[in-house]
Parts: C-alpha cells; structure tokens; sequence
C-alpha cells in the first residue's frame, strides 16, 4: 500500500504529514506494510528542507523531518501510489488537472479522513508558530482515521 500527501511547495503541510503519518503506521504496527512519501505541486522548494518551523512543532512531539526534501508531484506518481491525498481544495484541482486516464489512486482531501470532507488543512507558512502546532494537530486526527481505513483495506 502506497500513500502521497500533496500540498502546494513541499516544506510545510505535506512533510509534516508524511512525518506524523510515519510515526503513526510504527506505533499501529504497519510501518512495514505502507509506503509514505510527499510532494508539492510546484517548483519553488525542490531539494529544500521542510520549512524550520514545520521541523520545530513537529520535533516537540517527537518527530524528525530534517530527512526529508521537496519534490514536485510527478506522473509516475499516479501510477506508483494507491493513495493521493491534497492538504486543500487548490492542491486537489491541481492533483485532478493532472490525473492520466486511467489512474486508479484514491485521490481525497486528506481530511476526510477526520470525519471532515470539504475542509482543508490550512497552509501555515505565511502565519506565525501557532499555524504550525494547528496544522500538525489537523493531521494527527486525519491520520488516525486513514490508518483506521488502512488497517480494513489490508485485513480484507
């Protein structure tokens, strides 16, 4: 099984995600049965780090994402992942614009999978730390109920 996260650069949302996503398939026991990884829709942060304050509210809840760097969403990438998930509307149009015929991914807002189908996960870039330990928060939830969905899919 095989997940994206999307969000517009790669340095705040997505990398968090894929940070707290990983965490949480290690605690759940399933981090050997999912594959994670992130991108952006755009170029601007290609091979940069997580922006420092997305590492900064991720590293006070134990999770490390100096690792990471930014990539841009990729063709290949419809076919590789089973699962494509947009941190907000703009993200989603822009993932569906460029969805090949064909594609069999799942491609949702990644907060569906806390119980909230049309939000979005706020970008926090532009805002002070507060955004930070907000959108972190977002994504804990939503990973809890991706997992919740994983674990039926792969027991099925």
């Amino acid at each position: 099984m095989r997940v994206l996260f999307v969000c517009l650069g790669n340095i705040c949302r997505s990398p968090s995600a894929e940070g707290v996503f990983r965490e949480q398939l290690r605690q759940a026991g399933l981090a050997d049965r999912v594959e994670v990884d992130s991108c952006g829709i755009g170029h601007w942060h290609v091979g940069k780090a997580p922006d420092r304050r997305a590492q900064a509210a991720a590293g006070q809840r134990g999770i490390d994402l100096s690792a990471l760097r930014a990539r841009m969403l990729e063709a290949e990438d419809f076919e590789r992942f089973d699962y494509i998930l947009a941190m907000d509307h703009d993200n989603l149009a822009a993932i569906e614009a460029r969805r090949p015929a064909g594609c069999r991914a799942r491609i949702d807002l990644f907060l569906s999978y806390a119980g909230r189908p049309d939000e979005a996960v706020p970008d926090p870039y532009f805002g002070g730390d507060d955004g930070f330990e907000h959108v972190l928060d977002l994504i804990e939830a939503a990973s809890r109920g991706l997992i919740d969905a994983l674990r039926r899919q792969l027991s099925a």
